[in-house]
């Protein structure tokens, strides 16, 4: 029968049932899954790989910036430590140069003054020993005239750490008297053990004997 259009409608073929039925089946197996997949578990989205490899990432970033501030930590401690120790021996040379050089150098004019430099500057058994001889000392240095001026040449730590020190010190003193008024080049070495008083943190000489 003609539609409205003028138009006869396309003749359909009518699809037998056995086919009809083969159909079916065919799409029923397509839609269940197959054997081994897992069927509760979500496919992975497209993102989640990228997404976990970033999280790696950070992960070890994090332990590689642990490392390195645990390293640092470790190393300023170190420095910290050493720059104790050289500070300590730096002050423990300047103490020893300069109770060295007031030792050597006293004048009758001043020996007061020049034996109480010496005094403020020592400790221990030099201490005592320097404030048993210090009359005989300054007699002899009243009654011979006698004016000496002291010049350190070099001085060496032997050995030391925070607390105490062993230095060597060259010497070179101008000691003028009653039998040498033009004066009269002496040359010491002397050894002078150190040691930092725990009241006032002050390196102070603790033995002081010449050796050459």
């Amino acid at each position: 029968m003609p539609t409205r259009t003028g138009r006869r409608p396309k003749a359909t073929t009518p699809v037998p049932a056995r086919r009809r039925t083969v159909m079916r089946r065919s799409l029923a197996q397509t839609a269940q899954p197959t054997p081994g997949e897992d069927r509760g578990r979500t496919p992975p989205s497209v993102s989640e790989a990228p997404r976990r490899g970033r999280r790696l990432l950070i992960a070890g970033l994090v332990v590689v910036l642990a490392a390195a501030i645990a390293g640092a930590a470790i190393t300023g401690h170190r420095w910290h430590d050493q720059q104790r120790i050289d500070d300590a021996h730096q002050e423990a040379l300047a103490a020893a140069r300069q109770t060295t050089v007031n030792f050597v150098s006293v004048s009758a004019s001043t020996v007061d003054r020049d034996l109480q430099r010496v005094m403020a500057g020592a400790t221990g058994d030099f201490q005592d020993e320097f404030k048993r001889g210090a009359p005989q000392v300054w007699a002899a240095v009243v009654e011979n005239n006698v004016d000496s001026h002291g010049t350190v040449l070099r001085a060496g730590l032997v050995s030391g750490d925070i607390d105490s020190a062993v230095v060597l010190v060259a010497v070179d003193a101008t000691v003028k008297n009653v039998n040498a008024p033009q004066g009269r080049l002496s040359h010491y070495r002397i050894q002078v053990d150190v040691t930092r008083d725990p009241r006032s943190g002050r390196w102070l000489v603790s033995r002081l004997q010449f050796v050459g």
